[in-house]
């Protein structure tokens, strides 16, 4: 009887621990807590919370700094080919009917003024990033500190990704004003009409009002930041030379690789 006992005991945890094992692969398990410094790197544990939060937001503002930097003057977007805005999909039809007809200009212009509507608009981001990031839990600046070479530009996107659309499309829809982008969209439809090439396929698309403009280069211009906020976080990781100031260098130092 005490055999049989232990024997269903034993398989009662088995299917318990399998269950447990395939709710954690689909994202259903409960969630496993920072707390636990087996999990982290040991010169975590010497950090405040303070410390880490603050660390953490530092090197956030420095890399929103450097991405405004390097976007936000005249071919910030436009010579990076990490970031540059590209036709959007819905236009691809468009452009290659332009190209074929020997109108690669019409192409290249909508193209530009996209990117320079985004150069525009990032310099006004110091202001919308500012207050972003708020409420960071010392578990969350654990689990950052531990993870990735961009974890830390991953939970801002996470957490701020709606709040910064909102109040950054405004600020868009001014440059792409300055800048054009409509008209030259105008004049990018209206060419690629007159060639006859795209026939009934092409009309649903041709009317100004069937594309968003502001809200893809709103969407495109937070990209292009997030990457080079990324790029920045994982060079302050990487390269203690980056780390420019005593906080940085006790923050990431303890997390050295």
């Amino acid at each position: 009887m005490k055999t049989l006992l232990a024997l269903i005991t034993a398989l009662s945890l088995s299917i318990a621990l399998s269950r447990a094992g395939w709710l954690d692969q689909l994202g259903l398990g409960g969630s496993k807590s920072t707390n636990d410094s087996s999990l982290l790197p040991s010169g975590v544990s010497s950090l405040s919370q303070d410390q880490m939060v603050q660390g953490l937001k530092e090197a956030l503002s420095k890399g929103v700094g450097n991405a405004i930097s390097q976007l936000g003057h005249d071919g910030g977007f436009l010579t990076n080919f990490n970031v540059k805005i590209p036709m959007p999909e819905k236009l691809r039809a468009v452009e290659k009917t332009l190209r074929t007809l020997k109108q690669d200009q019409l192409a290249n212009d909508f193209v530009d003024t996209m990117n320079h509507a985004a150069e525009q608009a990032v310099p006004e981001a110091a202001n919308v990033f500012g207050d972003a990031v708020k409420g960071m839990s010392i578990e969350d600046a654990q689990a950052i500190l531990a993870g990735p070479n961009d974890a830390a530009t991953r939970y801002f996107r996470k957490t701020t990704q709606t709040n910064l659309y909102e109040k950054f499309l405004p600020i868009v829809k001014t440059a792409t004003d300055k800048v054009g982008v409509t008209a030259k969209y105008k004049q990018l439809t209206a060419a690629a009409s007159g060639g006859n090439a795209l026939g009934s396929f092409g009309s649903s698309f041709l009317n100004p009002e069937s594309l968003d403009l502001d809200a893809y280069v709103t969407g495109k211009a937070l990209d292009g930041l997030f990457i080079m906020v990324a790029a920045e976080e994982k060079r302050i990781r990487e390269n203690p030379a980056a780390r420019t100031s005593e906080l940085l260098q006790k923050v990431f130092g303890s997390v050295a690789k």
